[in-house]
């Protein structure tokens, strides 16, 4: 009998995916820092090639944690604050479930 994963799993690990590279770390960082869209300034803030920041944007996106609107010829990226707020409720749910008065099983 196989197992279904919830929702609430399929997204965690979802969110978890994304954020598992250095570079989406330094791209959030710096849209976090900005607190405002950032609009082609990305790749002049990163020691990455035009090419490479655009698939992390993407997988960031995918993921729900940025969004992106075209404006012109380019495109500005924010976060998106309603998954990022589901994102920090998920992963703090998940830290708290371990309790730390359970007998040490090592």
């Amino acid at each position: 009998m196989s197992k279904e994963y919830h929702p609430s799993e399929i997204t965690l690990a979802n969110f978890a995916k994304a954020l598992a590279h250095p570079a989406r770390i330094a791209i959030l960082n710096l849209l976090l820092k900005k607190k405002s869209c950032v609009c082609g300034s990305i790749v002049d803030e990163l020691p990455l090639s035009q090419s490479t920041v655009s698939q992390h944007l993407k997988e960031l996106k995918a993921a729900g944690l940025i969004k992106g609107n075209t404006s012109g010829v380019s495109v500005c990226y924010c976060i998106d604050e309603k998954n990022w707020k589901a994102a920090q409720i998920l992963f703090h749910n998940q830290f708290d479930k371990l309790n730390f008065n359970i007998e040490k099983c090592c």
